[in-house]
């Protein structure tokens, strides 16, 4: 539970620190004489500051209900035993969503006095870089706000991610994990009908959204709202989506036999394999689309005042800059947390499963290379996907957000320029997640593959 109360606590200094951020550009902005009084910036840095904090609250979800879901897949043979001896499904489930509970309440305490502390320490060294005094007051009540989304999305997302609890049953004591087939993922009609509607509304929110933009900075709500439906449809239908294109990357590994064990591993539970993949597509979405989206605001900039952007305003672009890229980090942390914490958690629940394949012969370098391999097909399929949606994701937003808002001295608008690709921070998400899969999937198969045979059938 360590790695979720991390997230919730990062996700809580996320919103503490977006609150500050977008009340300080709003606080430096009325100090400009040629902004001083545009309600529309105003109001652009207020709504970003809402949308901004609603993505961490919704990241840190996914993270979170992931998260329990692969830990009561773990679970299953100690919840059949209770069940056994008269335990009910729904006590089971609400024992989770009391620990997510928990979890979330801790987590987000500790996040509001971080972020609490480091928005004051990050207003005092702006306030040293730009050489001006502006009059903000960090701590606020509006700082309790993303406490308190947190904690209650936290229960929220355990209770949803435990659902699996109320299809474990007593027989199941028998048994290990148990992660649903291929056959059980394809018969979920109900779910996968809602995932594309879901689809379809987002699809058209953010086609919405863009045309939007055009007309009016409310775009950005619009394309926000358009987000968040098109990734849940994504969430939801990942078990569906993502095993196609697993099987395309592991045509790329080569057709040894512990090649081809990997491939087919990815594929045999979607459903494990789907929750892996998708907190990598996740945070590599997440901070590509900070990136694109902090570059084409620039190009927008650029484009609608005539190629010479006011010094004072570029003063902005680049305090605003920063302040994304600072995001962008953040948002790694939050994704790198869930992703590290699916993969650890994953591989030291299959000891029962890896033991049975070093008792069928395989060596131990063999069940390391394997493993490696199952997680580099997740690492390159959720790499290309999730840079396309945070290309995406990142233009629309600067596109509907700014795409109607002159800016001087040439005051032109509408303006539309086509996506901004930072190549620099795409390079270190790429390196970066490499890495982190690296570490997440070998560390814990060594200490798993380090327990005799017979001693992981045991389990």
């Amino acid at each position: 539970m360590g790695a979720s109360i991390l997230v919730a606590a990062i996700s809580t200094a996320f919103g503490v620190l977006l609150i500050t951020v977008t009340g300080y550009i709003g606080a430096m902005l009325r100090g400009i004489p040629v902004f001083g009084t545009s309600e529309t910036l105003a109001a652009i840095v207020a709504i970003l500051g809402m949308l901004l904090l609603a993505v961490a609250v919704y990241v840190a979800a996914i993270v979170t209900a992931n998260t329990f879901s692969t830990i009561v897949a773990g679970r299953t043979r100690r919840i059949a035993l209770l069940r056994l001896i008269g335990a009910s499904a729904r006590s089971q489930r609400a024992e989770v969503a009391r620990q997510g509970l928990v979890v979330g309440a801790i987590g987000a305490f500790t996040g509001l006095v971080v972020g609490t502390l480091a928005g004051m320490a990050l207003v005092a060294v702006v306030d040293r870089m730009v050489g001006q005094d502006v009059a903000y007051t960090v701590a606020q009540p509006a700082l309790l706000f993303p406490a308190v989304a947190v904690v209650l999305t936290t229960w929220a997302a355990a209770w949803a991610g435990s659902r699996r609890v109320l299809t474990v049953t007593p027989l199941q004591a028998l048994g290990g994990t148990v992660e649903p087939s291929r056959t059980e993922v394809a018969g979920r009609r109900g779910r996968h009908t809602v995932a594309i509607v879901f689809a379809v509304i987002g699809l058209a929110l953010l086609a919405g959204g863009l045309a939007l933009g055009l007309v009016s900075p409310l775009g950005v709500v619009v394309a926000f709202f358009g987000g968040l439906f098109s990734f849940t449809a994504l969430t939801m239908s990942a078990a569906v989506v993502m095993p196609p294109l697993l099987r395309l990357t592991g045509r790329l590994f080569g057709r040894s036999t512990v090649a081809r064990l990997a491939a087919e591993n990815a594929l045999r539970y979607p459903e494990r394999s789907s929750r892996m993949a998708i907190g990598v597509v996740m945070g590599v979405a997440l901070v590509t689309m900070f990136a694109v989206a902090s570059e084409s605001v620039k190009a927008l900039a650029a484009v609608s005042s005539g190629g010479e952007v006011d010094p004072a305003f570029a003063q902005m672009l680049d305090s605003f800059s920063a302040v994304m890229m600072a995001l962008v980090a953040v948002s790694a942390v939050i994704a790198a947390v869930g992703l590290v914490n699916l993969l650890t958690i994953g591989v030291v629940q299959r000891r029962r499963e890896l033991g049975m394949l070093r008792a069928l012969g395989l060596s131990s370098a063999q069940v390391r290379r394997m493993v490696l391999l199952e997680a580099a097909h997740l690492t390159v399929t959720a790499l290309a996907f999730g840079l396309v949606l945070g290309v995406l994701y990142g233009w629309i937003a600067a596109q509907s957000v700014l795409g109607s808002v002159p800016i001087p001295p040439a005051w032109m608008a509408p303006t539309l320029v086509a996506p901004a690709i930072p190549l620099v921070p795409v390079l270190v998400v790429v390196a970066a997640t490499a890495v982190l899969t690296l570490v997440a999937a070998v560390v814990p198969t060594r200490l798993a593959t380090r327990v005799a045979p017979v001693e992981a059938l045991a389990e």
